[in-house]
């Protein structure tokens, strides 16, 4: 069908919204050739710890699907009588709800029923019987059903109180004590205290065993969506649909509402129920589309509507949110309508901070549409990604990105919008393409490059971007080739041609700093490698790849640095290790500290004078003091383990002082309790534990090491 929009006063700016949509928000892994440059792993980049994926979105269902009812019975006389009755006034969609839920009333609902649009209720008696429906009956004792009982007589049974002085073969299980509230639907076996509830047929004399698995709720439910399946009544299984969308049993309502649908294909309010379930499990794209089916089959249904009007909003398309929010015959709802203004509002500003490259104000703007309710926008989404990116932020860039669903789960005007000046689509390749480089993955960069331009080549910023990629990817491969031929002159040269076409490339700095190092200019391999590093603070060789040139500078403590981070980061290199180990020894030295015996992997070093204990407290990185006494049975104890720690981190320095024989040292500490330790980082005193366990000492050891 066919949609017009026409003017509405209430929205000042939607006069230019279309002009204003339209105009402005209208690289593989390197292959291992060899060991040095940035190949196998290009990025390699550290875990950063405690850092959450900023911007990862999680589709999550409306509140336009989150309504719930209930028909409450006020006794068990109209239970009976509603099985011989049936009400024919039913609008097809239960009332008594919140306006956005799949069982709401619409007040605008078309009286003159069509073929096929059958909407009384079926008044069988209920299936299943839950507390929450008023539906619990009590035994003289206070004993509670459990909610979920199947009774085939339609009627609820009374629970019965267990028979005086009993015994033989009827046997009462009672949950628990009876003093306590059970779960729902359980029945547990239990001791005394609480009276037994009678499960069976009236007079059968059978008892459930409270060993049961499952819950009976649960289970009640399953057989009722099996018995529901097979019914040839269409209103019959969707009222038994609306009641599992109540509880929240999404999948199962679905299932009812696609049997009802395929009873009556032609029903347009079961098309919008089936809609509201598909909502509530994150199944967007797919929700716009039974809608769209609910209106084409009945134009002047209101309810598939204003669920329209709530699904493009959070898609964040404006037009189609306000065609469907103010088709003619409906007042628009008025949070929806704020809704849809604030989105409008922060489009355009996120629009103009991007047109001035200010990317902080275009982060806060898409955080902002996102919160108001456009949080599945995938160009909003990108645009938050494109702004990480500029800042830097590489990988909260790829991660955001990389958690927008596949467009085919978007409705083809999502796609099809424009953005930026360019499709929704094209901006999203841009884009990937974009990180992508950012990333070293070149060869991935190619290849969206080249997508987005064979969609919309004509697009300026989409070709510069493809010629950037295709660029940077020929001086990579030249400058990879030269340098395996040792020529590294020639390979600086080829590296920093690539550079020209994207200068935030932070492989192309790394590769580069190898290079220089090779020619044995370390100064110009740092330089490159700090590039890389403000491009990507977490990347593993270009930090790695400095630490060796600083300590070629002797910049032992620029070195020792940069170790200490790496050894937090891979805590299994020996390599890293031993190279912090001889960074420390040197900066000590530098400094003009006594550097004793200290070796790696070796024993415990003694302290013997008190001028050697402040040497070994102001020793660079991690020092560990154990403070003993010879005779001490603890101290013996635990001293082969302190020489196992010595080994197992071989970064740490560990000292032990005889406080019998350093009473001066002793005192000055206020040692009055072995075995204690003191930890100290880079001079300064972090710990100090007390007749620790085992354990306790190593996880000590092992934090601050890290």
């Amino acid at each position: 069908m066919s949609h017009s929009a026409k003017p509405i006063q209430e929205i000042s700016s939607f006069d230019s919204l279309t002009t204003r949509l339209h105009d402005s928000l209208s690289c593989d892994e390197n292959k291992p050739d060899f060991r040095e440059l940035d190949l196998a792993s290009p990025v390699s980049p550290l875990r950063t710890r405690g850092s959450v994926a900023n911007g990862a979105l999680t589709p999550s269902s409306s509140s336009s699907s989150s309504g719930s009812a209930s028909a409450k019975n006020s006794n068990n006389t109209q239970l009976a009588s509603r099985s011989e009755t049936k009400s024919n006034n039913h609008s097809g969609e239960l009332s008594g709800l919140s306006e956005t839920s799949p069982i709401a009333q619409d007040p605008h609902r078309s009286s003159n029923s069509k073929p096929g649009h059958r909407r009384s209720v079926s008044a069988e008696p209920p299936l299943i019987y839950s507390g929450g429906n008023g539906a619990t009956s009590a035994s003289p004792n206070g004993t509670v059903l459990p909610s979920g009982n199947i009774c085939p007589s339609g009627k609820i049974l009374k629970a019965v109180p267990p028979p005086r002085n009993a015994t033989g073969a009827g046997r009462i299980l009672k949950a628990g004590s009876g003093t306590g509230n059970y779960g729902h639907g359980s029945i547990v076996r239990g001791g005394g205290g609480g009276g037994g509830a009678k499960l069976g047929g009236a007079g059968t004399g059978s008892f459930v065993d409270a060993n049961v698995t499952g819950n009976i709720h649960f289970v009640g439910e399953a057989m009722m969506v099996r018995r529901k399946l097979v019914s040839t009544d269409p209103e019959e299984v969707k009222k038994a649909g609306n009641d599992l969308y109540k509880r929240g049993h999404f999948v199962e309502a679905l299932s009812l509402y696609d049997r009802a649908i395929s009873l009556a294909p032609d029903n347009a309010a079961f098309r919008s129920n089936r809609a509201a379930a598909l909502t509530a499990l994150g199944r967007l794209g797919e929700a716009v589309k039974e809608c769209e089916e609910a209106v084409r089959l009945e134009p002047s249904y209101g309810r598939p509507h204003q669920r329209l009007a709530s699904l493009y909003l959070r898609f964040g398309q404006v037009e189609y949110a306000q065609r469907h929010l103010f088709f003619p015959g409906q007042q628009p709802d008025q949070s929806e309508l704020q809704k849809l203004k604030s989105l409008v509002k922060h489009l355009n500003q996120c629009t103009d901070a991007r047109k001035i490259g200010d990317w902080k104000s275009a982060i806060r703007e898409s955080d902002a549409a996102m919160e108001i309710g456009a949080d599945y926008s995938p160009q909003l989404i990108a645009c938050k990604a494109e702004a990480l990116l500029k800042l830097h932020q590489v990988e909260e860039a790829e991660s955001i990105l990389s958690n927008i669903p596949k467009l085919e789960n978007y409705p083809p005007c999502c796609s099809q919008t424009k953005v930026f000046g360019m499709l929704a689509e094209v901006y999203l390749l841009y884009v990937r393409a974009q990180v992508e480089m950012a990333l070293g993955r070149i060869d991935n960069a190619v290849v969206a490059a080249e997508k987005a331009g064979m969609i919309d080549g004509s697009n300026v910023e989409v070709a510069r971007v493809l010629n950037n990629v295709k660029m940077v990817a020929r001086a990579r491969s030249r400058g990879n080739d030269l340098f395996s031929s040792g020529r590294f002159s020639e390979a600086c040269l080829a590296y920093g041609e690539g550079l020209k076409y994207d200068s935030c490339n932070s492989v192309l700095y790394c590769n580069r700093a190898v290079c220089w190092s090779k020619l044995g200019l370390w100064e110009k391999s740092v330089e490159d490698c700090n590039q890389a590093l403000k491009i990507q603070p977490n990347y593993t060789k270009a930090l790695l790849r400095r630490a060796v040139s600083n300590a070629k500078l002797e910049r032992w403590a620029e070195a020792t640095r940069d170790y200490e981070v790496l050894r937090r980061e891979l805590p299994g290199d020996n390599e890293v290790a031993e190279s912090l180990h001889r960074a420390q020894i040197a900066l000590k030295k530098s400094r003009g500290l006594e550097v004793h015996s200290m070796t790696f992997c070796g024993e415990v070093e003694e302290v013997s004078s008190l001028n050697k204990f402040k040497s070994a407290t102001l020793s660079p990185g991690v020092s560990v003091i154990h403070f003993k006494v010879a005779s001490n049975e603890q101290c013996e104890e635990i001293s082969p383990f302190i020489n196992m720690l010595c080994v197992r981190y071989p970064s740490v320095n560990f000292f032990k002082v005889d406080v019998g024989e350093l009473l001066a040292v002793a005192k000055a500490e206020s040692i009055r309790t072995v075995p204690t330790f003191k930890i100290y980082r880079n001079g300064e005193k972090v710990m100090e534990l007390i007749r620790p366990s085992h354990q306790l000492l190593e996880d000590s050891v092992r934090n601050f090491s890290l």
